[in-house]
């Protein structure tokens, strides 16, 4: 089996090596220091096991993760961090909270590599560590070769496109394999506002409303861009607009 190390910890990551000195049957193909270098390596050697910390510079464990099409199996490492600990115990996944012991770290492994379904698991641990205040300030993104972070006020509309969505910034759009809905509870509901099935908006953006067909909209805004309003979506504009 092989493994990737990525936290950027030093001592952490040897004490992860000295570990696994006593698993044969799994190989350490790669060591990162961070986020980026931990995708590179996953892309480059598809490793079967991650061993992944949750806070790093740059981009942190879960950002990294929701850029992978389909994750490797993870076991966690972590100091406490209180959205971190809650999103393992409401989906009922194992992980590693520092300092561990090597007991500790031998049942961890065992668990996750004898347990089915792991992928699933860290789609939901994902979906509830982005309700943390840190990873709602911020949406991570692939941009070519190259990975972007884009805080939300840097953010003009989303658009549902198929199973992704268009996030839309003065420096162009950019695709997420997110919904639309994950989006609208994830997002500051005072700044932003689902106006249609497929937008939803910055509502500090809007320069008026103008009437279009029967009982819709369209939103005008300062960038000029021009954005239907379902009828649905213009009661939510004039009740957090207070109109």
């Amino acid at each position: 089996m092989k493994c990737v190390i990525i936290d950027d910890e030093p001592l952490a990551r040897t004490i992860v090596k000295e570990y696994l000195q006593h698993h044969s049957d799994i190989e350490i193909i790669a060591e990162c220091n961070d986020g980026f270098e931990g995708l590179k390596a996953i892309q480059q050697f598809q490793p079967d096991l991650i061993f992944l910390d949750i806070q790093m510079p740059k981009i942190n464990g879960f950002e990294m993760l929701e850029l992978i099409e389909t994750p490797p199996q993870v076991i966690f490492t972590t100091a406490f961090e209180e959205f971190a600990i809650k999103a393992f115990e409401n989906n009922a996944v194992d992980y590693l909270l520092k300092p561990f012991s090597k007991e500790r770290f031998n049942k961890a492994l065992q668990k996750v590599l004898h347990q089915p379904g792991e992928t699933k698991k860290t789609d939901a641990i994902l979906e509830t560590a982005s309700y943390s205040p840190q990873q709602a300030a911020r949406v991570v993104v692939k941009d070519g070769g190259k990975i972007r972070i884009i805080p939300i006020t840097q953010i003009q509309y989303l658009e549902a496109a198929d199973d992704y969505v268009k996030i839309f910034t003065a420096d162009g759009h950019f695709l997420k394999k997110k919904t639309m809905q994950y989006f609208e509870q994830t997002l500051l509901q005072q700044q932003f506002v689902r106006i249609h099935r497929s937008y939803i908006i910055n509502i500090q953006l809007i320069t008026r409303m103008d009437a279009y067909e029967k009982d819709s909209y369209l939103a005008i805004l300062s960038t000029g861009q021009k954005l239907p309003v379902s009828k649905t979506g213009y009661s939510k504009l004039r009740e957090v607009l207070g109109m």
